[in-house]
């Protein structure tokens, strides 16, 4: 017998499923929240655990969610303070502007001396960027 395609779903893959995902990004963060801020290997995870959701994101590995098809328009005014954020974070960097001026990461940075709250950062980074790479 016959069955009609629109009845059918994908199973999803064993390492897709929330049950695995999720405590793979707990260790993920529980590992990136003791490194010390702003060293040199918390650099590397961070560009090592990005790039690797980036691989996976980009591949079609994951299974996508449909993504919304068109903004609100109230949406768009969280656009606003994005940019204002992004060009002010990058101009500190980029010039340099050191203790006087520090870039809003260096003022975050005494928050997340502990490390569990650090952990609880990295988490909702992780989780943010899994989001991402879902749609």
């Amino acid at each position: 017998m016959d069955h009609p395609r629109e009845l059918t779903v994908e199973a999803p893959r064993v390492w897709d499923r929330p049950v695995v995902s999720v405590p793979v990004l707990i260790c993920l963060s529980l590992v990136g929240g003791q490194l010390p801020s702003f060293s040199t290997a918390a650099n590397l995870y961070i560009l090592t655990t990005g790039g690797g959701l980036i691989w996976v994101g980009l591949s079609n590995r994951v299974p996508r969610r449909p993504a919304p098809r068109r903004l609100h328009r109230a949406a768009l005014w969280w656009l606003l303070p994005a940019t204002i954020f992004v060009v002010f974070e990058g101009a500190t960097f980029v010039l340099s502007m050191g203790d006087e001026f520090p870039t809003l990461s260096r003022l975050a940075d005494p928050l997340l001396e502990e490390h569990l709250l650090r952990s609880t950062a990295w988490l909702a980074w992780l989780a943010a960027f899994w989001g991402l790479v879902r749609r």
